[in-house]
């Protein structure tokens, strides 16, 4: 084969058992023969279509689960990038000549993603054994003993489901309790002095990944204000509960100390006496509008972003330290100071913003001063609802992201 060009569409017709391309929507983008064949469907009735208005579950039994475990697995594909290979599964299957007959079937199916340039999922390798006939089969002793081993793990895996569906649902309302104190306590949108800012929350996708971003603007004494975001380590209720007492400590310290990196130190102080605290990321910032200045100091947090009215964007981060209780000895933090002109943006987020599995932090930096600078025109509302738009992943994100953007 070698110099010869490999025919991958030819190669994929002819894979050895039964494997289909889906969409992020969950439609058959492309199956191979083999599929077409076992599963009694011809080509017409599976591309374009949704899998599950092919394949329902049957109506004849209350206790099908087929296709939502199926489901449950294609979504976790989505989410989370990886590999997802699924447990023995009942899915029975209407027969096409006589509508309204289905046929008990076996299935052990195994659903891989298929990534794009940016990371996301842009296709689900779905490839299916049947075996049915391995379940069903009977003959003599042997035959009989695997009946029945088959049929008692079929029930464990039943029970199973019924356990981790139980457990969705405790987790789901944990994440409801946890969105609504998380919401009590980030501020409400407000003006700040006479200058126009803009502020968005977005909750990670999925009942386990409530996290513990928070922002924050304060006013200071003469035409200043203090800007922060931060990250609490963790997730659910008790990151919400650690983000508010974190928050709340770094605006009245900001309210009374010398400047942000001072700001910082004493947050980080408070930290080491709440549980769940440690390695908690933030960064300050402090703008005087009098002296066109802007000061910041980050502790281990991505640096905020000032984007010129030229639509050069420039990353503050030449103050940057470790989390909060990273060090095991309190050291004072750095803190810089960088000049703005009027009509200058500047932008503050946490990593859920930019950050993507398997891919290099600084991937997403660019992929953040791009889509600033292609907007640079926009009024903070709206540049806010472009960045979120053009950054995060159309199933939603799997971490929480929260942004402020500051006219200057």
């Amino acid at each position: 084969m070698e110099g010869a060009e490999i025919d991958y569409a030819a190669m994929f017709q002819a894979l050895p058992g039964m494997v289909a391309l889906l969409t992020p929507e969950l439609a058959y983008a492309d199956v191979n023969e083999e599929f077409l064949r076992l599963s009694g469907r011809t080509r017409e009735e599976l591309i374009g279509h949704y899998l599950f208005d092919v394949f329902p579950d049957n109506p004849n039994d209350p206790a099908a689960t087929g296709a939502r475990n199926l489901r449950a697995s294609l979504v976790r594909v989505l989410e989370t990038g990886e590999r997802d290979a699924m447990a023995l599964q009942r899915y029975d299957v209407e027969s096409t000549e006589r509508p309204g007959t289905w046929t008990e079937r076996y299935w052990s199916p195994v659903n891989a993603p298929v990534l794009g340039p940016d990371g996301r999922v842009v296709l689900i390798v779905h490839r299916v054994e049947e075996v049915t006939e391995l379940i069903k089969a009977r003959g003599g002793p042997e035959g009989t003993r695997a009946r029945v081993l088959e049929a008692e793990l079929y029930t464990r895996a039943r029970e199973l489901q019924e356990v981790n569906e139980r457990l969705r649902k405790a987790h789901a309302r944990e994440r409801e309790v946890a969105l609504a104190l998380q919401e009590a306590m980030l501020p409400a949108p407000r003006p700040v002095g006479h200058h126009r800012a803009a502020v968005r929350y977005r909750p990670a996708v999925g009942s386990l990944n409530v996290c513990g971003d928070w922002y924050d603007l304060v006013d200071l004494p003469g035409d200043r204000i203090g800007v922060a975001v931060g990250d609490v380590v963790g997730h659910g209720l008790g990151a919400a509960c650690v983000m508010g007492l974190l928050r709340s400590a770094l605006s009245a310290a900001s309210l009374v100390a010398d400047g942000p990196a001072q700001a910082l130190d004493v947050l980080g102080l408070y930290a080491r006496s709440v549980d769940g605290a440690a390695n908690t990321t933030a960064v300050e910032t402090h703008i005087d509008w009098d002296a066109h200045t802007i000061a910041y100091s980050s502790a281990g947090h991505p640096p905020p972003a000032l984007l010129h009215t030229d639509g050069s964007v420039e990353f503050l981060d030449q103050a940057t330290d470790p989390p909060l209780g990273a060090r095991p000895e309190p050291v004072p933090r750095p803190q810089a100071a960088v000049a703005f002109t009027e009509g200058d943006t500047l932008v503050l987020y946490t990593d859920g913003l930019v950050e993507r599995r398997r891919e290099d932090i600084d991937t997403g930096l660019a992929r953040l001063a791009d889509s600033l600078s292609r907007h640079r025109e926009l009024a903070p509302e709206a540049l806010a609802d472009a960045l979120l738009h053009a950054l995060l992943p159309l199933g939603g994100a799997t971490d929480d992201t929260a942004l402020v953007i500051v006219r200057l």
